[in-house]
């Protein structure tokens, strides 16, 4: 993780948080379902309408299509998001999205293989990339906490997407680890 200790802005936000590992979830059809919910919410909505889903369902793919529509969207989920958790539970049924299936996938398939799944975009596929399968150089430029990071860490446009890609590459191949510290240094 050299280029990034060496980076004069994160280096100091790994000084303070410590390692931050990458690493694969235990569950990876909770992780993706956990994904979903959070696109486009504040961390606080989207942890209130999760702690509501897991209580009332089971989280699994049976669990999610045995539910009641009524059920979901009592949980906090759109109409939208629900039938996006459906399609996920039916995506984990029909083929094999775990680690172990996704092994020989490089990181643009495995983005494509998930993005195939109605409801899931490059952020929710990059961040299943990042805290299911481990992938240690991804570079979730569609984040909005990344983007921030980066306009306060660097001075970047929020909306200067290509800068940010092109500056990142300097953190090859470790860029999933720098995310993580981006996100440390604007939480």
């Amino acid at each position: 993780m050299e280029p990034i200790r060496e980076d004069p802005a994160l280096g100091p936000v790994i000084e303070t948080h410590g390692e931050l590992a990458v690493g694969t979830a235990d569950d990876p059809f909770r992780r993706l379902v956990v994904a979903v919910v959070n696109q486009q919410l504040s961390v606080e909505s989207a942890a209130a309408i999760r702690e509501r889903l897991f209580d009332a369902v089971a989280v699994t793919p049976a669990g999610i299509l045995a539910a009641e529509e009524s059920t979901l969207r009592d949980a906090g989920l759109s109409a939208s998001k629900a039938e996006y958790v459906r399609n996920v539970a039916r995506a984990f049924r029909e083929r094999d999205l775990t680690p172990a299936g996704l092994s020989a996938a490089t990181d643009d398939d495995a983005i494509a293989a998930l993005t195939e799944i109605r409801g899931v975009g490059v952020w929710t596929a990059k961040m299943y990339l990042i805290f299911v399968l481990g992938r240690p150089d991804v570079f979730p430029v569609e984040d909005l906490g990344v983007r921030q990071a980066m306009a306060e860490l660097y001075g970047f446009a929020t909306d200067d997407r290509v800068g940010m890609r092109e500056h990142a590459e300097r953190w090859r191949p470790y860029r999933s680890h720098a995310t993580r510290y981006l996100w440390r240094a604007v939480d």
